[in-house]
């Protein structure tokens, strides 16, 4: 009897793992979805002779935004795919691409504001042609036109790659206009407008640099970029006060490339990052994520 209960459990963890696996290859509308061994997303995308950097979904998984550019790193643009028919439509410019550079691109958690970074001018004296944030929030279906972020004590940084959470807590990476000294900040907001940057607190076993975060919704896990002889993913959890610890490299089948841009889906299942080697070979993966997120 107890061998047959076994049985049956186990015919009904199949069945439930197989219409889980069917139900994300339409979510995502693809042909495979990966376990814990990543997989590239949409590899066809990428032009010839240029570099992926980044994937994003809006919140409700209906869009796909990604990060072109040129080899030299000089010019960035930002293309999105909508689902339309059951089938990804053909790839155009985003809504907020310019002739300036796009990269960076999060969603607030509800939608309805896009954070990015971008080279454009902020119209403001004193404050260097860089790498800054910017945003635009969706009203009554249309994107606004986008608006400086303004830090005040990072008027003179290189900042990019804004992450926000349910509190309206922004996350990113600043350095010196000549790259120096990057690491990860946060800032509040207070009464709608962001105040001066804190650097993170990260415990970590050895000193790093950091870049490209992802903070979850809640603020519960954080995941970013150590920047060494290439990039390796990490994660990190709060401790409730300000601060992370338990912080530690993702697993070797993730980190094997030289990896960036971690961003997790809304429903806490997949991560997606940028590959990529020194012969310029850049991929989209994603990746079953659940158990990295657990926190022993």
């Amino acid at each position: 009897m107890k061998e047959l209960i076994i049985i049956i459990l186990l015919a009904i963890n199949f069945v439930s793992c197989k219409n889980e696996m069917e139900i994300n290859k339409m979510r995502f509308l693809v042909s495979e979805v990966p376990n814990i061994k990543p997989i590239e997303f949409k590899q066809e995308l990428v032009p010839q002779g240029k570099l992926i950097h980044r994937g994003i979904f809006a919140p409700n998984l209906e869009e796909y935004y990604y990060t072109i550019s040129d080899k030299n790193f000089e010019q960035f643009d930002v293309y999105v795919i909508k689902k339309s028919n059951e089938i990804w439509s053909t790839p155009k410019k985003a809504f907020f691409n310019s002739k300036y550079s796009e990269h960076g691109m999060n969603f607030s958690p509800d939608g309805k504001t896009l954070y990015f970074s971008s080279t454009r001018p902020v119209g403001i004296n004193g404050i260097p042609s860089t790498w800054h944030i910017w945003k635009s929030k969706n009203i009554d279906g249309k994107w606004s036109e986008p608006k400086f972020v303004d830090i005040p004590n990072v008027r003179d940084k290189l900042v990019s790659h804004p992450s926000i959470t349910n509190a309206g807590t922004l996350y990113f990476h600043a350095s010196n206009l000549d790259y120096s000294e990057m690491d990860i900040y946060y800032s509040k907001q207070l009464n709608g407008r962001f105040e001066n940057a804190e650097k993170l607190r990260i415990l970590t076993s050895t000193e790093m640099r950091k870049c490209t975060p992802y903070v979850s919704p809640k603020e519960d896990y954080l995941l970013f970029a150590s920047i060494n002889n290439q990039l390796d993913l990490m994660i990190s959890f709060s401790d409730g006060n300000g601060g992370w610890k338990d912080t530690r490299k993702l697993n070797d089948e993730i980190n094997n490339n030289g990896q960036g841009n971690p961003y997790i889906t809304p429903d806490n299942n997949f991560l997606f990052f940028t590959s990529g080697n020194s012969e310029n070979n850049w991929s989209i993966k994603w990746v079953d994520i659940k158990s990295e997120l657990e926190h022993n």
